[in-house]
């Protein structure tokens, strides 16, 4: 850009049929960018099959990282509860999780699979609230 110029507004355009679209932070201060664990998500869906799947996370490294045994479950287990159980479960291949002041490892790649099923269980339209008992169990 040259001297005075500035950017005015950026037009993202809606996804096409098919293409889900979502990102996800876990932080103790939303506003803020430091998070324990973010998440970015882009699955092309035809039906239950998963066509195409690009999960990416932070936090979990020193640096983002797409997380491709999760990838691979979807594609091979398609979008059902089935195969976001299988995807949750190949994170642990995907990320061996740090741990810091922010949250533990453990707590980073639970988190993670949480993030994963919270968009399963959104885009079938169900409810992603957790009762107080199940969130402090998730702590521990």
């Amino acid at each position: 850009m040259a001297a005075g110029e500035f950017v005015a507004g950026v037009v993202i355009p809606q996804p096409p049929a098919g293409r889900l679209l979502a990102s996800y932070k876990v932080s103790k201060r939303i506003d803020q960018d430091i998070s324990a664990v973010c998440a970015t998500f882009c699955l092309s869906l035809e039906g239950e099959r998963v066509a195409g799947a690009r999960l990416a996370y932070g936090g979990m490294a020193g640096i983002p990282a797409r997380a491709r045994h999760a990838e691979r479950a979807l594609l091979d287990a398609g979008w059902t509860a089935q195969g976001i159980e299988a995807a949750a479960a190949a994170l642990a291949r995907d990320f061996e999780p740090l741990s810091d002041l922010r949250a533990s490892g453990a707590y980073r790649l639970r988190a993670a699979g949480n993030l994963l099923r919270r968009l399963y269980r959104q885009h079938a339209g169900k409810s992603c609230a957790l009762r107080t008992a199940d969130a402090l169990a998730a702590l521990d």
